[in-house]
């Protein structure tokens, strides 16, 4: 079987950014891909201003502890101010320029107003509560590296140094469909002997929030020509095609003769628990074109965890993000686990109170509560047994799903 890191390793060589880019408004920028580096124009603050609503005065000004000046002139935010006589004070607003001549700000809490003159009741140094020129960014600095997912907080810094569009790149598009006359949409009736499609809203969800276009192909009957007329259809209009279950080599099971006969397809047995059975292919999709190919196992756990261990970063490498590897963190197990599989295993696990980690009780691939009850994974190596106390690798949800 291969490693968990060899898979990946296979994945992350096989995969094909996009390379097509568009431009698009800061403003709808949020959970995209950057294409190109982006620099400021000009440095912030552009000019000295004040971060504390008080007065602007010359220190030395104020050497005694408790000073009268007047107030010569009053400077909210976006006015220009004159310059400050010396034995004087302005008034002066949070993010108002710094007039030339004064060197400090002394918060209005500090200081008495007293008619047309302020009394100053502190001995400011020079530069208190002044941000200065470049304090934040430098002008030609970079402020956004290329092959970063933008966050709302990166597109407010683009805003704020003037970039009203950024370029991006475009959306991946992926395909999913699902096999087994067994599948049954929530709504319809349950026979006996059949489900509820439960990964087909598990993986659309998934897809979504790493922003990718999805197209869903819903389920596929049992039968090796509508595999194969479908897998031509998602490959016509897509860059990776997604199934979950049928890549076995059952009788009933069609996907992998028709990636075959469609396009390429490898079979993995990767060392992974839950999970184990991968696929990993592309399909013609004419005019020299092709499309990814990824089947997961059927297990509803093994589908989520594999999605997240080797889809994950295989997507963010086709969307062009430079940096796949989710956050990890070291944290202490609140449980032991004392039959460790010779598998790499993947364990759901929650935070408690107390920070530390605690174990749903059944870690079986089929049990979907396990995954909507846990915070996130527990990345323990083969044959590792985990005492109450130890140290793990977790992986929270809230870098996964990024």
């Amino acid at each position: 079987m291969l490693s968990v890191d060899e898979a990946l390793a296979t994945l992350l060589a096989g995969a094909r950014p996009v390379a097509d880019t568009e431009q698009v408004a800061t403003l709808a920028a949020s959970g995209r891909v950057l294409a190109q580096a982006q620099h400021s124009g000009f440095s912030v603050p552009s000019l000295d201003n004040t971060s504390m609503d008080g007065y602007a005065v010359n220190s030395a000004d104020c050497a005694s502890g408790e000073t009268r000046l007047p107030v010569s002139q009053r400077i909210p935010a976006g006015s220009v101010p004159q310059q400050l006589a010396r034995g004087t004070a302005a008034r002066i607003f949070t993010g108002a320029p710094i007039p030339p001549g004064a060197d400090a700000v002394v918060m209005q809490e500090l200081c008495t107003q007293d008619g047309d003159a302020v009394i100053v009741k502190h001995r400011p140094a020079p530069g208190e509560w002044v941000r200065r020129v470049g304090e934040d960014i430098l002008a030609g600095k970079e402020i956004l590296a290329a092959g970063i997912k933008l966050r709302a907080q990166d597109t407010g810094l683009a805003a704020s140094v003037g970039i009203a569009a950024l370029p991006l790149f475009r959306r991946l598009r992926v395909a999913v469909f699902f096999t087994g006359d067994e599948l049954v949409m929530p709504g319809e009736p349950l026979p006996a002997g059949r489900i509820y499609n439960s990964n087909r809203f598990t993986l659309n969800g998934l897809l979504q929030q790493l922003g990718c276009l999805v197209t869903d192909y819903g389920n596929v009957p049992d039968r090796l020509e509508a595999t194969r007329k479908v897998l031509r259809e998602a490959a016509a209009g897509n860059d990776l095609i997604v199934t979950s279950g049928g890549v076995s080599v059952g009788e009933e099971d069609h996907v992998k003769p028709a990636v075959e006969a469609e396009g390429r397809l490898d079979m993995w047995k990767i060392a992974v628990k839950p999970g184990k059975p991968l696929a990993f292919g592309e399909v013609h999709a004419g005019a020299g074109r092709k499309a990814h190919f990824i089947g997961l196992p059927g297990n509803p756990v093994s589908s989520f965890v594999t999605f997240l261990v080797f889809v994950r970063p295989f997507i963010l490498r086709c969307q062009g993000v430079a940096r796949v590897e989710p956050r990890s963190y070291r944290l202490g197990a609140d449980f032991d686990w004392t039959k460790p599989d010779s598998r790499r295993e993947f364990l759901r696990v929650k935070l408690n109170a107390a920070g530390g980690l605690e174990l749903y009780p059944n870690q079986s691939s089929a049990v979907l509560t396990s995954a909507v009850w846990a915070d996130g994974l527990v990345d323990n190596p083969a044959k590792h047994a985990i005492r109450r106390g130890d140290m793990v690798k977790f992986l929270p949800f809230s870098e996964l799903f990024l």
